[in-house]
């Protein structure tokens, strides 16, 4: 893994910055969220074209999508918890029913606010929104992937929703990487086992990984920062050949990557054993810092490495 780690709402500004001076015609909307959304520079540079409708997340999201029907790129920049708890029925209804050009960056995602606890926690937005049809949905795992993916949605037409990180996140990718929607992204091949993430989860998998090697366990990794749309024949060829696979994601084990994971081997008839690792069923993140809230609940690195152990020797004791 490379070093250099930038936070990703700052990635966003960049990009909306650069969108306007290349003549798209982006309007953000927040909700008396300008500190989370890192918005300042973009302000300083454009005072009147941002948005700040209070917090009311609600009319924030009816407001981004009077911005769209009338001809803009409109973006809501705030905490995904409140987006998509708060503004559900206006996601729905608003953006994904009425294909309204909204762009929802939902800043802070997973437990990024750790101690905050679970009102501040967003650990159902990939679930909640798989089950809303007309919308794409994406996780960067790194500043590269972030600006490309926010560069995609700020030119296609219709509504998408970028899951982004509330911490600085490190470099995956250079500037040679091409983000393409729809692909997986292999960062490593191997023959024993699968770990599969999103988000920033990704990092978790790239360190088990090289542990794992250090213990003669083959490993491939598997980023998906395409959650919708997702080319779901290419995720089973890159794991049809391995003997576990293991999910990792910052969020609950149901509806999100897990279960996108365990569809396509279903679905596909792929006897291949599971195991998802994030929130458990049925349960609410550690209100903590990132790491013991990620080793409490067994998806940190050292974690994911001795659940990787236990499963490739048939459950032993390590």
């Amino acid at each position: 893994m490379m070093s250099n780690a930038e936070h990703l709402a700052s990635v966003m500004v960049e990009r909306l910055i650069a969108a306007v001076d290349n003549g798209i015609d982006v309007v953000p909307v927040v909700a008396d969220s300008t500190s989370t959304a890192k918005i300042a520079p973009f302000v300083k540079k454009f005072p009147d074209r941002l948005v700040n409708v209070g917090i009311a997340e609600q009319a924030m999201v009816g407001t981004a999508a009077g911005l769209a029907l009338g001809g803009k790129v409109a973006v809501t920049c705030n905490a995904a918890p409140f987006l998509i708890s708060r503004a559900n029925e206006q996601v729905k209804v608003d953006v994904c029913y009425n294909n309204t050009n909204v762009k929802l960056f939902g800043l802070n995602s997973g437990a990024s606010y750790g101690p905050l606890a679970s009102t501040h926690h967003c650990l159902d937005d990939i679930s909640i929104l798989r089950g809303f049809g007309n919308i794409q949905i994406f996780a960067p795992s790194c500043p590269e992937e972030c600006r490309q993916i926010i560069d995609y949605a700020l030119t296609t037409i219709g509504p998408v929703y970028v899951r982004l990180d509330g911490k600085e996140l490190p470099v995956l990718h250079d500037e040679n990487y091409k983000f393409v929607p729809g692909n997986i992204d292999v960062l490593r091949h191997g023959s024993d086992i699968a770990l599969i993430a999103m988000g920033s989860t990704v990092h978790e998998a790239v360190d088990a990984a090289a542990q794992l090697e250090d213990q003669h366990i083959s490993v491939t990794v598997i980023s998906v920062p395409s959650i919708r749309p997702c080319n779901r024949a290419a995720l089973l060829d890159a794991i049809g050949h391995v003997k576990q696979v293991i999910t990792i994601e910052e969020h609950n084990i149901n509806g999100g990557l897990g279960s996108l994971v365990s569809e396509v081997l279903a679905e596909h008839g792929a006897a291949i054993p599971l195991l998802r690792l994030g929130i458990p069923d049925g349960g609410y993140a550690l209100a903590a810092g990132r790491a013991a809230m990620r080793a409490y609940h067994g998806f940190d690195a050292n974690s994911i490495v001795k659940q990787s152990v236990q499963l490739i020797k048939g459950g032993q004791d390590v």
